[in-house]
């Protein structure tokens, strides 16, 4: 097996660290020190996807009539690799570019699509998924957020909470329950609601991990028409197993991690203290860490790119991803914990305090071993 690029594939990672090298300011750090979901990031991006679009590196995996380039699926992990090796300053659209315009693709009407999809394309859409509950976090199919019909409406009542980016975005991807909850998973249904809709109320929730990052959403009698429904009634938990499935290996924090180890290390050299048996040690089970991530998650896109449907590939690889991201934040703590308090290294404290969630966001670590152990080592439940 042939682990290499190929010279078109090394030829599209240049182009994408040129253009970043020409757009990412010299505050790019303060800016990015808190997160993909940050207010700030959040407004940065609306000023460089678009610039990202017109140079053709925002969506080339997408097809050609929805402002793709019918690039190859590997072309859009490059992207997201050296996007997330910088901090990511897509900020919340890397989840139009991931998950959200390919579900529109696929699961969308005529004109969802065709109202939607030109904004992600552009660059100029914010969007949020409201998925967690208060009472339906990691169970995600216990939400309790109803959708009644009423005539060619549905109105909308229920809580969200953990929203990113919901304080800045256009639209909400939201679940919600069209049936009784003894109905299960067969009576949730996905809305697309514009966010300006009368009766939605947001509140941030003060957090460690960013400003402005995470918020509650509250719905009352939002009313919104059946047109703002995505698929059929029922259709809900279909919709979202292909989308997570496409989130999961979405986001490559591995590259992060790595970036991050780096640095570390070259600190413990300047400092004399890399000479040491066990912070080497420790240094390269990181990094190996990084690296498995890496290669589970190549894994699931190779597969992606052979036409292969969604499997406990992108499972194991989200655990992967997690371990490596904390391996690099306890070598952090234990070898370099000066580095993650005040402003010299804001790199490392911007991974620091994203690392708090990355077992819990995109589906918490738990869950996804679950999941490895029904689907693919073929546990019974309970056992």
């Amino acid at each position: 097996m042939d682990f290499t690029w190929t010279e078109e594939n090394d030829a599209f990672r240049a182009r994408v660290r040129d253009f970043l090298d020409g757009e990412l300011p010299t505050n790019w750090d303060e800016i990015a020190r808190h997160g993909p979901g940050s207010r700030e990031q959040t407004e940065f991006s609306l000023e460089f996807c678009p610039k990202l679009a017109e140079a053709g590196l925002l969506v080339p995996h997408w097809p050609a009539e929805w402002g793709g380039a019918d690039r190859p699926t590997w072309e859009h992990f490059i992207m997201g690799e050296e996007m997330w090796a910088v901090g990511e300053p897509r900020g919340g659209q890397y989840m139009n570019v991931n998950w959200i315009g390919p579900v529109l693709m696929r699961y969308g009407s005529n004109a969802q699509k065709a109202q939607y999809l030109p904004d992600m394309a552009a660059g100029r859409a914010i969007w949020c998924q409201g998925f967690s509950e208060p009472g339906a976090g990691s169970d995600l199919a216990s939400l309790r957020t109803k959708a009644i019909r009423d005539g060619d409406d549905y109105v909308i009542n229920g809580q969200k909470i953990w929203t990113s980016y919901a304080g800045m975005a256009d639209t909400c991807f939201l679940l919600a329950r069209t049936g009784g909850a003894d109905q299960g998973r067969s009576a949730i249904a996905i809305f697309l609601v514009p966010m300006d809709t009368a009766g939605i109320e947001v509140r941030a929730i003060p957090s460690l991990i960013g400003h402005g990052d995470i918020h509650e959403v509250f719905f009352t009698d939002v009313r919104v028409p059946a047109s703002c429904r995505l698929g059929e009634e029922g259709e809900g938990w279909t919709i979202i197993s292909y989308a997570l499935a496409n989130e999961r290996v979405g986001i490559p924090r591995y590259e992060m991690s790595s970036q991050v180890l780096d640095v570390m290390v070259g600190e413990l050299k300047a400092r004399g203290a890399f000479g040491n048996a066990i912070v080497r040690a420790k240094a390269a089970e990181a990094a190996a860490a990084c690296e498995a991530a890496r290669l589970l998650v190549y894994r699931v896109v190779d597969e992606r790119a052979r036409g292969v449907p969604p499997g406990t590939a992108a499972n194991l690889a989200r655990v992967a991803v997690v371990e490596a991201d904390h391996a690099v934040t306890d070598f952090g703590m234990d070898f370099l914990p000066d580095c993650f308090s005040g402003d010299g290294h804001a790199g490392m404290l911007a991974h620091h305090e994203r690392a708090i969630v990355t077992g819990i966001a995109a589906g918490a670590a738990e869950i996804q071993l679950n999941l490895v152990a029904r689907r693919h080592l073929d546990l019974p439940k309970g056992a």
